[in-house]
């Protein structure tokens, strides 16, 4: 491997330590930043100063020294998530700070206080962290203490001129010095700085890049100015300014791509395939399970699309499995009524929030099982499939053996007493039903019985290394989120277990194999090969996107307790069919989104589901902008009704809207609603190039899939135009002499013009306020791209359309009315609005029902066969007088079993058949 840098850059201290502690063999080669004709395929990142850069055996290369740092220790490195953190934290928070500081007093030679005041809480925060310790995390040397020490190196490398206000920070002067006498990191000092010490890092420092500063998010003490502190801060240089007008002026912007079906790989072209985790039709989305997938998979899907890649978005609704059979009994219908009932209300709920599919499909169909099917096929012949006899949870009750789902009781590992029998929804650890503790029957509360059953498995151990060879080609090079790279390392340093991929179900892909047609596919087998077969019945030309991982990028979005099958079971799957599958590059997990001071739940109705947001009033444009604002991106974060009010009124009505209807309307009343001349001064490039600092960093946010932070530098670029229209007093200007008018116009055109930037920055978070705002500019359709930089698509002369507010105010008394009503379950909430619909009733006279559990219990027996019975009459198309005896009697039975709970049998009976004869309507 090679090692490409400048000489004395800090930052190849990281990769020659690593290397030096891995034993890898490293070769160094100097290269001067200001010249590159040697190098044409590395040209773009140099001309950006990105040194040091390594070269790979496979002829890739690692433009990230922290990366290059845990590429080259390999299995010497500490898996662990503190780890992770220290690294993400010395590169997004402490060099953004150190950087300025380093290059004015270090390359400089220049005291500047309030560098250091930037500088000093970081420091406190890492002193705390290695007081009396040898090293960051755990008890030997890792990339966390490697890429820290490195970066601290300018400052600390000289004991004998450590400042005063450094030596202050006992704890880090001791971890520095412990690394600093360790043959690895002496070595490579002496390597990278020719043993001239730090004096040899001036001239690098001199010419490094200076990183974007983290966003500061706003709150309610702070003003408006104070809560955008971001990198637009920072100076901007001379060149910046000059380059600024420039593009601005003369730039020229592509026409967008036209999107038409079907979608297919181009040659030559970026080709990002997307797929968002396919959600369980057995029930209404909430809000944290729309950002957890679809959004976020919408929002990135949208920016590509803004970008003139060639994209296509695919999902659909999964519709196999026990969840499904389990949601038929309780709603009393077939199957495949519950996947038709439920995929039409996921579908609306997903047009309602924008969710801009290519195509949304679902897994029950002819496609699904044909492709399944091949690949088990593939994964037979190849003898990558074992036969295991299973000890599985029999109800003897219901006569049937259990899946999962129909299993519940109190997990093994973290003593939860609700645990499903396959995953614990406390701890997120995946477990057999046979492991839970005090298990009990879903369907009739019975203790099950353990029995055999023979079962098929995938050998995952058997397809490990190919799995692992996959994993470390693509994590040098490609961007996961921080938690599904732990996940995935986790199991994999675990060791890989078989894993069975057969249920003794009904409903789901069937298995081809005698002697197993029996069974069904487990559906964390086949699920994920839904997104083959939905392609598939989008376009019969599928293959393409599919099988041609030379050509195509793909992109995975999830929650966290997916990560498992979509990045070990699933890939293993692929590579065992040995068929060109292409597999995912980029696998992006959400952590949990929380609801209030508790977790949205699904099954027990907890927060606001997809259906609530549309019956609240507010627009879907509302929820997508505060979901995203609170993506829970790197941990577990909380939708709040409070805080969604104070984000609605500060960041999109007092910053955001208040920015473009004043621009606009200041065209209107001004000048007509004609743009008028804009002649950009020297004072006017500062903020054209402020603006492309926040547009340059949109797009590397975007481009790393860190959407949360996304959104926030758009809100940036609109702060910055309100206090440039502050600042500069149009409403005094245009009052003036000629002159001053002249100026008055091209803040006026200039400001609309950023405006009509914002309406395509927005357009993948609020594709409704975008379409808005451009309506309202009457902007010509070739402004939806994406350029890296700021350039006019509203000349002189332009004629805008009507402007008009884009956002409301939300008062506090509509947020305490939807928290109050959002409270509890969805249960408690119906029933709390049944008895505010009801009469009041004396209770005086009112005695305890008396419950005989065993009565209970036999009916729920004879309710659970009898409902079977009508299931089947209706599967199998019987004759209508005998279904409706049939269901005559199964009424009946519900009676009789309402009457021994103490429920009203009138009320619940009665409900069920308004509401079923309402639905035929």
């Amino acid at each position: 491997m090679k090692l490409l840098t400048d000489s004395g850059n800090p930052h190849a201290l990281k990769a020659v330590v690593a290397a030096n502690i891995a034993g890898a063999d490293l070769q160094i080669q100097e290269v001067d930043r200001t010249s590159c004709s040697d190098l044409p395929a590395l040209l773009n990142f140099l001309q950006r100063r990105q040194l040091p850069i390594l070269e790979l055996p496979t002829g890739k290369a690692l433009f990230s020294a922290n990366v290059a740092c845990r590429y080259l220790l390999g299995n010497k490195d500490t898996d662990d998530f503190q780890v992770d953190e220290w690294v993400e934290w010395e590169s997004s928070q402490l060099q953004p700070f150190l950087a300025p500081y380093l290059l004015t007093c270090v390359g400089q030679g220049k005291k500047d206080s309030a560098l250091f005041a930037d500088v000093f809480p970081l420091l406190e925060h890492l002193d705390k962290a290695v007081k009396d310790r040898q090293y960051i995390v755990g008890n030997s040397v890792t990339s966390a203490d490697i890429v820290v020490w490195s970066a601290l190196f300018p400052l600390y490398g000289d004991s004998s001129k450590l400042a005063d206000e450094f030596l202050r920070y006992s704890g880090i002067v001791d971890w520095f010095q412990n690394l600093s006498t360790q043959e690895a990191f002496k070595s490579a000092i002496a390597t990278v700085t020719k043993g001239k010490g730090v004096s040899a890092c001036k001239a690098s420092l001199s010419t490094q890049p200076l990183p974007l500063k983290p966003v500061v998010k706003s709150t309610l003490n702070r003003s408006q100015s104070e809560a955008g502190s971001t990198s637009s801060e920072i100076s901007v240089s001379a060149e910046e300014v000059t380059s600024a007008i420039s593009a601005f002026k003369d730039g020229k912007s592509p026409k967008p791509r036209i999107r038409t079906h079907p979608i297919l790989p181009q040659k030559g072209e970026k080709n990002i395939l997307i797929t968002s985790a396919l959600p369980y039709v057995n029930n209404v989305p909430h809000l944290g399970n729309i950002i957890g997938c679809v959004l976020s998979a919408d929002v990135f899907s949208r920016f590509c699309r803004l970008r003139n890649w060639n994209t296509l978005y695919i999902c659909g609704t999964d519709e196999y499995g026990t969840a499904t059979e389990t949601k038929a009994l309780e709603e009393g219908l077939t199957p495949q009524q519950i996947c038709d009932k439920y995929n039409k209300i996921h579908s609306e709920i997903y047009q309602w929030f924008e969710i801009d599919f290519d195509f949304f499909g679902r897994t029950t169909t002819p496609q699904q099982t044909k492709i399944s099917q091949d690949i088990f096929w593939r994964l037979h012949k190849r003898n990558f499939l074992l036969t295991e006899t299973v000890e599985q949870l029999k109800c003897q009750q219901c006569d049937k053996f259990l899946a999962d789902r129909f299993v519940e009781g109190t997990c093994p590992l973290c003593n939860y007493d609700d645990a499903r029998g396959d995953q614990c929804d406390k701890c997120g650890k995946l477990i057999n039903a046979t492991e839970l503790k005090k298990p009990r029957c879903k369907l009739c509360s019975k203790t099950p019985v353990v029995q055999t059953s023979e079962h098929l498995f995938l050998d995952l151990p058997k397809l490990e290394p190919a799995l692992s060879t996959f994993l470390n080609t693509i994590y040098p090079t490609d961007d996961w989120s921080n938690n599904a790279k732990v996940i995935t390392r986790s199991w994999v340093r675990d060791g890989l277990k078989p894993r069975c991929i057969t249920r003794d179900l009904k409903w789901g892909t069937p298995v081809p194999l005698e002697g197993f047609t029996e069974k069904v596919f487990y559906v964390w087998f086949d699920a994920p090969i839904g997104y083959l077969s939905i392609t598939a019945n989008y376009t019969d030309q599928w293959e393409k996107w599919w099988k041609n991982p030379q050509q195509v990028t793909l992109y995975n979005f999830m929650a966290k307790d997916n990560v498992p099958f979509h990045s070990v079971v699933f890939p293993c799957s692929l590579l065992g069919a040995e068929d060109n599958y292409t597999l995912v590059n980029h696998l992006q997990a959400t952590e949990y989104l929380n609801y209030e001071d508790g977790k949205f739940s699904k099954s027990r109705g907890v927060g606001v589901f997809g259906n609530n947001a549309k019956d609240t009033g507010i627009p879907a444009d509302i929820y997508r902008f505060y979901l995203l604002f609170v993506r829970p991106e790197s941990q577990d974060s909380t939708f709040s009704w409070e805080d969604f009010m104070t984000k609605n009124n500060s960041e999109l009505l007092n910053n955001l809207g208040n920015f473009v209807n004043r621009a606009l309307m200041f065209v209107t009343n001004f000048f007509q609603g004609v743009i008028p001349a804009v002649d950009v001064t020297e004072e006017d490039g500062q903020l054209l190039a402020q603006i492309n600092r926040e547009l340059q960093a949109f797009i590397q946010c975007l481009e790393k899939v860190r959407l949360r932070e996304g959104l926030v530098r758009i809100l940036n670029i609109s702060r910055l135009g309100n206090q440039y229209i502050q600042g500069q007093k149009p409403w005094v200007l245009v009052k003036g002499n000629p002159g001053e008018k002249a100026r008055a116009g091209t803040v006026i055109g200039l400001a609309a013009n950023v405006a009509c930037l914002l309406s395509v920055m927005v357009q993948p978070y609020m594709p409704a306020t975008s379409n808005t705002i451009q309506q309202q500019l009457q902007a010509p359709p070739g402004v939806n791209i994406l350029t890296d930089t700021f350039v006019c698509q509203l000349p002189a002369g332009h004629k805008i359309g009507k402007p008009s507010p884009l956002f409301q105010k939300i008062e506090a008394s509509t947020m305490a009315e939807l928290k109050k009503k959002f409270a509890g379950t969805q249960m408690e909430r119906k029933e709390q609005d049944q008895k505010s619909k009801a009469p009041a009733q004396p209770t005086q006279n009112a005695t305890p029902v008396q419950v005989d559990q065993a009565e209970v219990d036999r009916l729920t027996a004879e309710v659970q066969k009898q409902g079977e019975a009508v299931r089947q009459l209706k599967t199998d198309k019987a004759d209508k007088k005998l279904v409706d005896a049939e269901v005559q009697k199964l009424l009946a039975l519900k009676k009789q079993l309402a009457a021994a709970k103490g429920e009203n049998p009138a009320e619940i009976i009665g409900g069920k058949g308004k509401k079923n004869k309402k639905g035929k309507k």
